[in-house]
């Protein structure tokens, strides 16, 4: 079986920031996974294709097929614009897509971006839809991270994105535990948005606010953060349950930005220090100064800032990597993690 690959990793978050693509290389040399970044960069989604994904959720089932297909023939000319500028020859593109449904306690999830038309678009196979497969299986289909980060990051206790969502992964009695703690970019990028901003610029808007300590309290007893593990947060939640509470504040922005940092902080630090004692962020979130600094000041570990390509692109990195264990039939989906019936490899092969 062969040793090392060269994928294309496509990620696109709930933060809407745009498209992540990562050309990586990865190389199995005594038992381990090493990688390293060819090239990378993020392509912005213009005016129309964000409020497109946006209002998606709230269309019909003939304009979601139609996006499905159309998203998947955008993603494969940015790759193959991609492959063009920087002259790369991959073995195949691992997509991740673009999430929006999920619900897996009624059976469902859905990442748009359809495989086939990818691969019309390159003339590559293509490796996607890796949620389904783990929902079928009574799974939460999320998150899937944590396979990738066990094995090319295994010198960190743990580590935590900062993303459309937080999420933490780490090891416990010999398996793979791992979680959605709170919403964060998903939020704080909309709420930048009403003042004018595609987000909040290391938190500056965030700092001349002042923390509602009753919308803070309401914020923090929601019921999703009592609940035990496995689980997994949607954009639907953050519909029905943050979005209530932060516009019957009656707050103004800045205020509600300084709130909600305080809030991510707090739920965050219920779930590092002790023997989570070195922690490797990553996500956009990384990149606000302010939420940093409170979550520094709260969580009781080192909190190790990586470079610039590990902050911007490590999800686009696993699942590249995700694509090259779906490509070896090696399981890349862990029970412990997402509560599926078995440990699993999923993703649609094209």
């Amino acid at each position: 079986m062969r040793m090392d690959y060269k994928v294309i990793g496509l990620m696109s978050g709930t933060s809407l920031d745009g498209l992540d693509i990562a050309f990586c290389h990865f190389r199995l040399e005594s038992g381990a996974w090493i990688y390293s970044v060819l090239q990378a960069e993020t392509i912005p989604y213009d005016r129309g294709w964000k409020k497109r994904l946006s209002d998606l959720p709230d269309c019909s089932a003939l304009d979601f097929a139609r996006t499905d297909h159309e998203y998947g023939h955008l993603l494969g000319k940015l790759c193959r614009e991609f492959i063009g500028r920087y002259n790369i020859s991959a073995d195949f593109i691992s997509s991740h897509g673009h999430t929006i449904f999920h619900k897996p306690g009624e059976g469902y999830t859905s990442q748009i971006g359809n495989g086939a038309a990818i691969k019309a678009e390159t003339g590559l196979p293509v490796i996607c839809d890796f949620r389904s497969g783990d929902v079928a299986l009574g799974g939460q289909g999320a998150p899937l991270v944590p396979t990738g980060d066990r094995l090319l990051f295994p010198g960190y206790d743990a580590c935590l994105n900062l993303g459309g969502f937080a999420n933490i992964s780490y090891d416990a009695k010999g398996e793979r535990i791992a979680y959605d703690i709170c919403p964060v970019n998903i939020v704080l990028n909309a709420l930048a948005l009403k003042n004018g901003k595609n987000f909040d610029d290391k938190g500056a808007m965030a700092s001349r606010g002042s923390v509602n300590l009753t919308l803070l309290e309401r914020l923090n007893n929601l019921p999703y953060y009592s609940q035990t593990p496995p689980k997994s947060l949607g954009r639907e939640w953050v519909t029905a349950n943050i979005w209530p509470l932060l516009v019957s504040s009656g707050l103004q922005v800045e205020d509600v930005l300084g709130t909600y940092c305080s809030h991510i902080a707090f739920q965050i630090s219920r779930h590092t220090g002790k023997d989570k004692k070195k922690i490797l962020l990553s996500g956009g979130g990384t990149l606000n100064q302010y939420l940093i600094t409170l979550l520094q000041a709260g969580s009781g570990s080192n909190l190790v800032i990586p470079d610039l390509l590990t902050i911007n692109f490590k999800e686009a990195i696993i699942f590249a990597f995700l694509g090259v264990l779906r490509w070896r039939n090696e399981n890349n989906c862990l029970r412990s993690v997402t509560g599926a019936r078995m440990d699993h490899c999923s993703g649609a092969i094209y």
